[in-house]
């Protein structure tokens, strides 16, 4: 498809996110829209050289949102749960 900094567009760092990571070894990350498991996992390892298990990927569906009397929609994205080899880990906050 493309580079891997295009299918990997941003880590998604919230507490389920962090609860992941500590207990199953887990990231998530917010990818392309059409980035499919293959490319995530590719892109995942070249970028953090790390080894990677499994790929699982959900469409976020976009919600209704009201500004006063303006309705809108938020945008639609996809997130990819990634599963790491237990000796490997990814350093999210640039701390090593």
């Amino acid at each position: 498809m493309h580079s891997p900094h295009e299918v990997i567009l941003r880590p998604i760092v919230t507490e389920k996110s962090t609860d992941l990571q500590a207990d199953n070894n887990q990231y998530i990350f917010e990818v392309a829209r059409a980035a499919n498991k293959i490319e995530v996992r590719n892109a995942v390892e070249m970028i953090f050289g790390v080894r990677v298990e499994g790929v699982r990927t959900q469409v976020v569906r976009g919600h209704l949102r009201r500004v006063g009397r303006f309705t809108g929609k938020t945008r639609q994205w996809k997130k990819a749960i990634v599963t790491v080899h237990p000796e490997d880990n990814i350093d999210l906050y640039g701390e090593d």
